[in-house]
């Protein structure tokens, strides 16, 4: 979930704990800093001390692709450095370009990203997963040409990083990013319209973006997700202690079985045959 700094460390180990005694899978933050820079490797290696069940390695897709000449960027040896550290199981490659585009010190090459995902998909189980502005069916098309193996489509509905970096950009005084930031605020494909379009394609969809509850995560199975991913919640609860985050971790998992007891699915397979009312703002968007 986090990492690169020097208090990661205890979050990511609060977070790998309380995930291998509850029995849930668990991604950390970008790995670039430490993958690339050398910088506190700690604050993700804490993670493979921990029975995890599932493990998701992290690198950015700005990063496996030159910005500039002569940069280094993130190839085999380093995304198996990233796997290794952590003991991961799966290589998530997130598309943060919208970020990209209003951090002052942005990384705003995308050409050739799409074959640099295929090239290192052949080679390692992928997840390529957005960062708040969704992934469309022509999108995930185009990777799972590329042998990708699954998505998290991390909509919108949860945190806006266009508006983080909006923030960031006003502190250091950068006018024109931080307009930037203001006009994208909520730029992208709401989570249950990215999760109905990816599900069809047949490879496993993990639903992010907004998923605050377990009542959160019943729904997103329903739509036909097969997972759903957290961050707030759980983060807030990992900054302050272990002891805080196994009982955020319980309450989630408790919350999405009365959500199934109270649909009468006994399985997990039979919440995705759940019947489902479809209202709000995602109704419009499945009519367009």
């Amino acid at each position: 979930m986090t990492g690169g700094f020097p208090d990661a460390a205890k979050i990511n180990d609060n977070l790998a704990q309380a995930a291998a005694d509850v029995g849930v899978a668990m991604g950390v933050g970008s790995e670039r800093a430490a993958v690339l820079k050398g910088q506190y490797p700690e604050s993700y290696a804490c993670v493979a001390r921990h029975e995890v069940p599932l493990k998701f390695a992290n690198i950015g897709a700005p990063q496996i692709i030159p910005q500039k000449p002569g940069d280094r960027v993130v190839g085999a040896d380093e995304v198996r450095a990233a796997m290794e550290l952590i003991h991961a199981d799966v290589l998530a490659i997130h598309l943060n370009f919208l970020q990209e585009m209003v951090q002052p010190e942005g990384d705003r090459r995308a050409r050739g990203c799409l074959d640099r995902i295929g090239e290192l998909a052949l080679a390692f189980p992928v997840l390529v997963k957005e960062t708040g502005a969704g992934i469309s069916q022509a999108v995930a098309e185009s990777l799972r040409e590329r042998k990708v193996r699954a998505f998290d489509v991390s909509g919108t509905g949860g945190t806006s990083f266009a508006a983080v970096e909006y923030y960031r950009a006003l502190d250091q005084g950068a006018e024109r990013q931080a307009r930037v930031g203001k006009t994208f605020w909520d730029w992208g494909i709401p989570s249950p319209v990215s999760v109905l379009e990816l599900v069809p394609l047949g490879l496993p969809v993990v639903a992010s973006g907004g998923i605050r509850s377990g009542l959160d995560v019943a729904r997103a199975i329903a739509l036909g997700a097969t997972a759903a991913g957290t961050a707030g919640g759980v983060l807030r609860a990992a900054s302050t202690g272990y002891a805080e985050t196994r009982e955020e971790l319980e309450t989630l998992v408790h919350e999405f079985k009365v959500a199934m007891f109270l649909t009468g699915s006994r399985t997990v397979a039979d919440l995705q045959k759940a019947p489902y009312v479809i209202s709000g703002e995602t109704r419009p968007w499945l009519r367009r």
